[in-house]
């Protein structure tokens, strides 16, 4: 599924983001087909791939633009490791190791129990849980 340029610009605009034409061709990239999730350096090539001229600088900061907007989430591990995720519901992550990867879980089938009490004046805004598969042993 495709989204127009029309769709892009109001799409930006609702999140309150001037469209710009690297936002446009960004976005286009992003929103283009179906739920994702990039680096800043995968979509940076992916870009390049399109003749999108942008430098990585401006993709990272389009792509925590859009995370303040709230047309992306963060999936962020091991201090270094950040993906973007196109579908902002809540769910969960698998992460392929060998794939470098993120992959969507349902939230149907897990369960969280047991959180400890919160610190007073608090409220749970999301649980991040992300599963780490790597190729079996044997």
């Amino acid at each position: 599924m495709s989204l127009q340029d029309g769709e892009l610009v109001e799409r930006l605009r609702l999140a309150g983001l001037r469209p710009t034409r690297q936002r446009l061709s960004l976005a286009a990239i992003l929103f283009g087909a179906g739920d994702r999730h990039v680096s800043a350096e995968s979509l940076h090539q992916e870009a390049l791939a399109a003749r999108i001229d942008v430098s990585l600088a401006t993709v990272y900061n389009t792509l925590n633009q859009f995370k303040a907007a709230g047309l992306l989430r963060e999936v962020a591990f091991e201090g270094d490791r950040t993906f973007f995720d196109t579908n902002t519901s809540n769910h969960f992550h698998y992460y392929v190791e060998e794939a470098d990867s993120l992959v969507d879980i349902g939230t149907t089938d897990l369960e969280v129990k047991g959180l400890p009490e919160l610190p007073p004046g608090t409220e749970i805004d999301r649980i991040d849980i992300i599963v780490r598969l790597r190729k079996a042993r044997g």
